[in-house]
């Protein structure tokens, strides 16, 4: 690097020396610095210039890199050092041999170029069969016993009597280039077999679990290994999970009744479905998979005396089977106040609602939607009142209780509306206001002036209603009945 022509292999003309230009030689800190690992990787000194801890130009013998090897904090690279590995010297590890990057002849003293990965400094006994992670089931302190290591971690769990086996039963050794190697990647296991003798010559299968359990050999599941179908009565949903004792209470050999689900089971319908001493099918509503939820359908209901239609069909069985805490499904009425509360009592004459039937306003779908034909009444919907609410009729909210009127409302306008003539049209009691107005609007299109007592004629046709009908004295009402004799003088001066 001497001489006044190797400079520019450091210094760029004129400018100050770069990192890339240390970087062009030291190629072992560069992959770190690219890798972000190692010691030049951390704290602040990625942002330094080389030379603020390298200095260059103070003699051949001056030393270039400052490292105390005694109090190097091993953190710094990522590697921290623990159980044994913080008694051994430096050198134990940092040896050329160890080394895999291209410095090694030119600089054999160095530090840098150790791979962390286990297998770069200790030998792989497992030779490549169980990866590179050793930290899975080893821990720095010692080697043997593997204390990080759990069987249930592995894709064979131990269990029963499997937990006492030495491991070297299963996992054999063997020498491999004079070493001792021992197997525990590739063992057999999907088969009791592998391990184990058949002492049944292959007469009872290859599922040894059926019968036996990892326990001990000797303790045999007998009625797990029985084969129930054979039987006239083959196991199948939940009678596959059921003890054999809950049905068989005495001997295994001891014929049961089995034709009907009441011999096992309790009648939990208490006999409503009993037909000539004979419990109907359960499979009929339910399956060998669980009692609930019932199999029984809609389609099936439909097939009763009651089909199921509009807002019935979003109802949950309860609704109307489930009364005071017990089930009933023999429902003997199919009147609408078996299961609703006649809301409108005596309200609603017999004539619209024989035998307490709401179907004659109301349908399934939804209480609110109403079919009432009102011209039933003697009281037709006309004009806006056929785009009405029933309610802003037939209930009145101006008390603390809403009351319905339905066969107690009075067919006169001025139950509903205010009578803004203050009674001037009124008629035997009554006032109807359709001989003027008419239900499209307020318009008073029905009133003919030549029905009245000064029918109007000549110019009169043409004079506004308001210069003969005054204002009364408070102001409250239009005075259109004007009491006495009707003379010209009294308009007219």
């Amino acid at each position: 690097m001497e001489g006044l022509s190797n400079c520019t292999k450091c210094h760029e003309l004129g400018e100050d020396v770069k990192n890339d230009k240390c970087m062009d030689c030291h190629t072992e800190i560069k992959n770190q610095l690219t890798s972000k690992k190692g010691f030049h990787s951390t704290q602040n000194i990625p942002s330094k210039l080389c030379y603020e801890c390298h200095s260059e130009h103070h003699g051949r013998n001056f030393k270039l890199i400052k490292f105390d090897k005694e109090n190097f904090d091993h953190d710094k690279v990522s590697f921290k050092l623990s159980g044994r590995h913080s008694e051994i010297n430096c050198v134990d590890c940092h040896k050329s041999e160890f080394r895999s990057d291209d410095k090694v002849d030119e600089r054999p003293d160095s530090f840098l170029g150790l791979n962390q990965t286990c297998t770069s400094c200790h030998e792989d006994v497992h030779r490549k069969t169980l990866g590179n992670s050793c930290e899975n089931c080893h821990n720095t302190k010692t080697f043997k016993p593997p204390s990080l290591f759990s069987h249930n971690k592995a894709k064979f769990k131990l269990t029963g009597a499997h937990q006492d086996v030495e491991c070297q039963k299963c996992h054999k050794i063997e020498e491999i280039d004079g070493k001792k190697f021992q197997h525990f990647a590739g063992i057999k296991f999907n088969s009791c077999s592998n391990c184990h003798n058949d002492v049944h010559k292959g007469k009872f299968g290859s599922d040894c679990q059926s019968c036996h359990q990892t326990n001990s050999f000797t303790e045999i599941n007998n009625k797990n290994r029985f084969d129930h179908s054979i039987t006239n009565f083959p196991l199948l949903g939940k009678h596959n999970n059921v003890k054999c004792e809950s049905c068989h209470k005495g001997k295994l050999t001891d014929k049961l009744a089995h034709n009907q689900c009441i011999d096992c089971h309790e009648d939990y319908h208490k006999k409503q479905f009993l037909t000539n001493a004979t419990t109907t099918d359960c499979k009929t509503c339910h399956t060998l998979e669980g009692f609930k939820p019932s199999t029984f359908s809609i389609e099936d209901h439909d097939k009763l005396n009651f089909k199921l239609t509009g807002s019935h069909l979003a109802l949950p069985c309860q609704a109307c089977h489930l009364k005071n805490a017990e089930w009933k499904f023999r429902i003997s009425g199919d009147r609408c106040i078996d299961c609703h509360v006649n809301f409108h009592e005596n309200e609603i004459s017999s004539k619209f609602m024989g035998e307490n039937n709401c179907a004659g306003c109301h349908t399934t779908n939804a209480w609110k939607e109403v079919g009432f034909n009102h011209t039933n009444t003697g009281f037709e919907l006309f004009g806006k009142h056929e785009n009405t609410s029933c309610r802003d009729c037939h209930f009145d909210n101006s008390q603390l209780a809403v009351i319905q009127k339905f066969k107690s409302l009075s067919s006169d306008c001025i139950v509903c509306h205010s009578d803004i003539h203050k009674g001037q049209f009124e008629k035997e009691g009554k006032t109807i206001c359709q001989d003027c107005h008419i239900f499209d609007n307020w318009r008073p299109d029905n009133f003919d002036h030549s029905k009245t007592r000064f029918p109007l004629d000549g110019a009169h046709k043409k004079v506004e209603c308001s210069k003969c009908h005054k204002s009364s004295d408070d102001d409250s009402y239009i005075v259109f009945k004007i009491s006495g004799d009707i003379k010209c003088i009294n308009c007219h001066s």
